[in-house]
């Protein structure tokens, strides 16, 4: 069986990602800082159930640290594939704290790039965003259209990182994918996204801040529906972008009355002016993903949110108390 460098794991898709590689027989050696960006209970959660598992390696570092390249050179034997999931998320934080944003998304992929070379290790996956698309052109979005003007710096961020990817790909022959993501949800997501922050104040019975009309649309894609198709990507493609994700669409407030069903509550709506970095629609062309890693997901957005609901209403005790503000 292969062995696998995944950064990002105690995050939301790289502890998926991590997970899924393990029950496969690999073995996973899994990066991570414990950034505090968003409440790191979260993260603790995430990471105690990949602990316990045999073939699981945890090392906490930054891949914003120049010394993450000799350090993973030290401690991670030869491996098949570095899954570089490790990121700052999220576009309107970033308009706040752009460095914070260049230093992990760019600077880190590029240290981790860097090591890939140094090790000649056959295989480099990116995480990217779907922010990219930006509102150049109408969605469902395609991995041709134009990426050249991203709205905020988390966009910029990733746009750095995909260009440095394929700089060293064409230098030095590493066969690498990078993989746009769109909305993803599940449980145990990240509490700065929509999905969960709704659920939460849902249930708890708090004020729901919305930005806009709630009538944009997102395409949103169950968590291990994205951790299958990033395992899909580990074939040798050369240098490729595929969109992964966002097929199913629905308006913010059709996901309100989706939850309000399920949890017996009315949501208390406040509308509040939207952010300039912020776009009305977001959905993906996934036809590629399709075609050349044949991912299917599995799993629909009624079934996703069950699962949602059922795994913070089993969690509430401590999950309630997540900041999500």
């Amino acid at each position: 069986m292969g062995l696998y460098v995944v950064t990002g794991a105690a995050g939301f898709i790289g502890s998926k990602v991590a997970d899924a590689l393990l029950q496969q027989g690999h073995q996973v050696y899994g990066v991570d800082n414990l950034s505090p960006a968003y409440d790191v209970r979260m993260k603790q959660h995430r990471l105690a159930a990949l602990l316990p598992q045999e073939d699981f390696s945890f090392l906490k570092a930054d891949i914003t640290d120049l010394a993450i390249i000799e350090h993973l050179i030290e401690t991670v034997p030869q491996s098949d594939a570095v899954i570089n999931l490790a990121a700052m998320a999220g576009v309107r934080a970033s308009t706040s704290d752009p460095w914070s944003y260049l230093y992990t998304n760019t600077l880190g992929t590029l240290n981790l790039l860097e090591y890939v070379r140094r090790q000649q290790i056959p295989k480099f996956i990116l995480a990217s965003t779907s922010s990219l698309y930006g509102e150049d052109s109408e969605p469902p979005h395609s991995e041709e259209v134009s990426t050249d003007y991203p709205l905020a710096p988390y966009a910029a961020s990733k746009k750095g990182a995909e260009a440095f990817a394929h700089s060293y790909h064409h230098l030095y022959g590493i066969d690498t994918t990078v993989l746009r993501y769109f909305t993803v949800y599940g449980p145990a997501g990240r509490p700065d996204m929509s999905m969960f922050r709704f659920c939460q104040w849902i249930a708890e019975e708090r004020p729901l801040n919305i930005t806009g009309d709630g009538e944009q649309t997102r395409g949103f894609t169950y968590v291990d529906d994205i951790a299958k198709g990033t395992l899909l990507a580990l074939k040798p493609v050369g240098y490729d972008v595929f969109n992964l994700g966002g097929h199913e669409v629905i308006s913010i407030n059709g996901v309100i009355e989706m939850l309000e069903e399920r949890l017996g509550k009315k949501a208390v709506r406040h509308y509040i002016p939207s952010h300039p970095a912020d776009v009305h629609s977001n959905a993906a062309d996934v036809s590629k993903a399709r075609r050349v890693l044949g991912w299917e997901p599995q799993v629909g957005l009624e079934e996703g949110v069950d699962n949602l609901v059922a795994w913070y209403l089993a969690n509430r005790s401590w999950a309630k108390d997540i900041i999500t503000d």
